[in-house]
């Protein structure tokens, strides 16, 4: 009987010293997941409910643009369904959810947490709102200023700013609407996906070399980039400028599309502006993780972070599209 407490206290020991020895980025991850989950269900609510303001006005568009252009309301009405739960980047945002639960699709756990906690800012109703401002002001330029642009300066306010690469420019590098498919020379040219492909008859051949030099701005490129793209993806397009890079002369320095922003924004969120990560910090191959996230979400008051959700109807200083 004398060593039966020396037992228990044995048994509490190597629990205590179990539990202290735990993975802090386990728990992090844990509740990440949950949180991405529930929340990618509460946009889809959401969408669904006509909240989210440009998901709205998406369709308005086609309908409008629709009677303008009947030889187009195909392509509209694939455009439109960016504002539903049916759209490519409400689809892409559930492949990544259901993709995050699996380790063996990231690097490293830290990779893991990283493109959990870029998924929960991707989720929020008013970073997906200024994000559909990319299609929508695709709409509003094949309007040929019939339609006002959204988040965006005017198409006259851009002019000599980078090149107008057609229709659909604002979504070309977007992987929910294509991929950069390699050329002969080792040049590389945007290829839409789907009903997207539709696009390449109202617009020449874009190649990365020249797109990568002489882009405008558009809300993924400049803002969204971390936040709707996973990392396999991200690692993609670093493939692809080293490639393009490689074709390029010792004497002519070829930057990355994303060592720069454009200006051309407009009226976007607070909250876009807060949750910008410029590009331009690299092409990494293994995405780094951020010193300030080890001290974990999970630890902290589940809400107490600087990135808050406000209204879904973020969308102002609206100007005319041509």
């Amino acid at each position: 009987m004398a060593h039966k407490p020396i037992r228990i206290f044995s048994l509490l020991l190597m629990f205590l010293i179990s539990v202290g020895c735990s993975d802090p980025l386990d728990d992090e991850i844990a509740f990440l997941q949950s949180k991405t989950q529930t929340d990618l269900a509460s946009l889809a609510d959401k969408l669904d409910s006509g909240q989210i303001r440009n998901g709205q006005m998406l369709t308005q568009y086609s309908d409008i643009l629709s009677k303008q252009r009947p030889e187009l309301a195909t392509l509209l009405d694939q455009l439109a369904r960016d504002g539903t739960r049916d759209g490519a980047m409400y689809g892409s945002l559930r492949e990544r959810v259901n993709a995050a639960g699996d380790a063996s699709n990231f690097l490293s756990k830290e990779e893991q947490v990283e493109e959990l906690q870029n998924l929960k800012q991707a989720l929020s109703p008013t970073l997906f709102n200024d994000a559909l401002s990319d299609p929508l002001n695709v709409m509003a330029d094949m309007s040929a200023g019939t339609l006002a642009r959204v988040n965006a300066m005017s198409q006259n306010q851009l002019a000599g700013k980078g090149e107008n690469f057609g229709a659909g420019s604002q979504l070309v590098g977007n992987p929910s609407y294509g991929n950069w498919v390699g050329g002969s020379g080792g040049s590389s040219f945007w290829q839409w996906v789907g009903m997207y492909a539709m696009f390449s008859s109202l617009s020449n051949s874009i190649s990365y070399d020249r797109w990568g030099r002489h882009r405008r701005y558009s809300y993924y490129n400049d803002y969204g980039r971390y936040r709707y793209s996973s990392p396999k993806q991200r690692r993609t397009q670093a493939d692809v400028w080293k490639k393009t890079k490689k074709s390029f002369s010792t004497s002519k320095r070829y930057s990355s599309p994303y060592s720069t922003s454009r200006t051309g924004s407009s009226g976007l969120s607070r909250q876009s502006s807060q949750a910008k990560t410029a590009a331009g910090s690299g092409f990494n191959s293994q995405s780094k993780f951020r010193q300030n996230s080890s001290k974990s979400s999970y630890s902290k008051s589940k809400n107490n972070s600087s990135f808050r959700n406000s209204r879904s109807s973020t969308s102002r200083g609206v100007s005319r599209g041509k």
